[in-house]
């Protein structure tokens, strides 16, 4: 039984670990001073505040401190204690046994157990998580008391222990939405969760007010009184804020990169491109596969060659981005950058597009399409004029479309796009965060960060799934190496750059960023320093 004990004995050093840690934190600096609102910029408002039910980025900085999942993770990915105290995994890789914290308490005062985990892993995350629902499908769950969980799979699953992050797994009270629609449910707006702060109030237009939960499992924690996200939606305000200590923090698309440099030197404020380690984003300009002239991969690569992605990189991204080469992240250990490339060549470009038979008319235009541009800052917005400009040079003439940010999520998961820019966190493994994209039964329409494009390629769904099962890490990687191959061949989407998200915030808030979650960590040991 040398992998039962191995991993009982690893998740069992986690919770040790991780309480030394907590109880000596102020040991070899001054002790966390309690209280304080911190003030955060967010943008753009988000659609919803419940994870899972929203996966967009603005939704899952402030609901990832009220939400918890079942473990979280360092920045080496590995998990460490959450609402499971400890867990042990069977030799055969088959069973996953969590011991779940006990006097851990619901924002509405009832006690969080066991049933709350089966039903969130069970009903709430296969009805409404499009990246975890193929994961949890994988498993049967039962609870054999109130504090033990137990997963059975039916083949082994290496990417399981990944995938109980607050994002990935968040666990919902039972007594809330168990018999309701999950998706209609009072308490989407006014969520109750088992995290270090509680849901006040959502002023529509204004801010996001959380306030501390004084009946934290944690003892002492949070140390922070109020948290306030507050909507702003001029980029020159938001970095005035910053600059004027108005708020505190900011992250993602709430700082407009041009920006960066310039308040990243000023000496209040401290700046950290950690904390993305989880998330591995990449952006990417996804084409509808359903539609023409989408559906000719020949198209597909003319606009790989069209774009120049180092000037993407430099000029819009400020050089806080790499250039990916396909769809696994450059920073994972099953990446291979062995695959078709597509360098800025608007010769090539046009070329394959004679193949195609799209002749350019009187002015030039040989297609005409729309791109619906990302709703989260003018960076986005810069993006989508690049896409049209650089297109437009070799005769395809792009709309650029608008819309608020449902809006956007809306038309993208039904379909409804011939083009648009987002970006994707791809996560730990591939299976976790990359197969979702590209899988065919994965297109579920009306279901956003699905397989939206409608990519289909039998030897792609067969790989990603006998990678997902495979126990040898070097098999993964040969069948992963094979993926992506094929999906940069017939170019599934159009990768733009591999981002690198700075988080900017006062010298005087300590423990912005303690691991691998980054901003999206639930702030129990953030602290203002006097």
């Amino acid at each position: 039984m040398r992998r039962r004990t191995t991993m009982g004995l690893m998740g069992r050093l986690a919770a040790v670990v991780f309480a030394l840690v907590l109880a000596g934190a102020g040991a070899a600096r001054a002790e966390p001073q309690q209280g304080g609102t911190l003030n955060s910029t967010l943008w753009p408002e988000p659609p919803g505040i419940v994870i899972g039910i929203h996966l967009n980025a603005p939704t899952l900085l402030p609901s990832s401190k009220i939400f918890e999942g079942l473990l979280t993770y360092d920045f080496a990915l590995s998990p460490q204690p959450m609402l499971a105290e400890s867990w042990d995994v069977s030799e055969d890789g088959l069973t996953y046994t969590f011991k779940l914290r006990q006097g851990v308490k619901w924002h509405d005062g009832e006690d969080f157990n066991a049933e709350d985990v089966v039903y969130s892993l069970t009903k709430f995350i296969p009805e409404v998580h499009p990246r975890s629902r193929p994961t949890f499908a994988r498993t049967t769950v039962t609870a054999p008391d109130d504090y033990t969980v137990v997963l059975k799979l039916e083949e082994p699953y290496g990417p399981l222990i990944r995938s109980f992050d607050v994002i990935g797994a968040p666990i919902v009270p039972e007594h809330v939405y168990n018999g309701s629609d999950i998706r209609e449910n009072p308490a989407n707006r006014a969520p109750i969760g088992t995290g270090p702060f509680k849901f006040a109030e959502w002023a529509s237009g204004q801010y996001i007010h959380l306030v501390r939960n004084d009946d934290y499992w944690l003892d002492g924690r949070p140390y922070l009184d109020e948290i306030y996200y507050r909507f702003i939606p001029d980029s020159a305000s938001r970095a005035l804020a910053l600059e004027t200590d108005q708020v505190h923090l900011a992250t993602q698309n709430d700082i407009e990169l041009v920006d960066v440099a310039r308040l990243a030197a000023m000496p209040h404020l401290e700046m950290t491109t950690k904390g993305w380690e989880w998330g591995a984003p990449i952006s990417w300009l996804e084409m509808n596969l359903r539609r023409e002239p989408f559906n000719d991969v020949r198209f597909r690569k003319a606009v790989m060659h069209a774009l120049n992605r180092e000037f993407i990189r430099d000029a819009i991204f400020f050089g806080l981005a790499s250039i990916p080469t396909g769809p696994i992240h450059s920073s994972s250990p099953f990446y291979t950058n062995d695959v078709p490339n597509y360098e800025y060549d608007p010769e090539k470009a046009k070329a394959l597009l004679d193949e195609m038979g799209l002749e350019a008319d009187a002015n030039g235009v040989r297609a005409q399409i729309g791109l619906l541009g990302l709703p989260y800052g003018e960076l986005w917005d810069r993006l989508s004029q690049y896409i049209r400009q650089a297109l437009g040079e070799v005769g395809v003439e792009v709309t650029i479309e608008t819309s608020d940010v449902a809006g956007w999520g809306s038309r993208i998961s039904n379909w409804d796009v011939d083009m648009s820019t987002t970006y994707l966190t791809t996560l730990s493994d591939p299976a976790l965060g990359v197969a979702r994209s590209y899988i065919t039964e994965n297109q579920r329409k009306g279901v956003l960060f699905t397989n939206t494009a409608g990519y289909s390629n039998p030897e792609v769904d067969r790989l990603f799934a006998e990678a997902a099962s495979e126990p040898n890490e070097d098999k993964r990687r040969e069948l992963y190496h094979q993926v992506q191959k094929i999906v940069a061949d017939e170019v599934a989407l159009a990768w733009l750059v591999e981002l690198q998200w700075p988080t900017i915030h006062s010298a005087k808030l300590k423990n912005v960023v303690r691991n691998g979650l980054g901003p999206n960590d639930n702030f129990a040991e953030a602290y203002f320093e006097e």
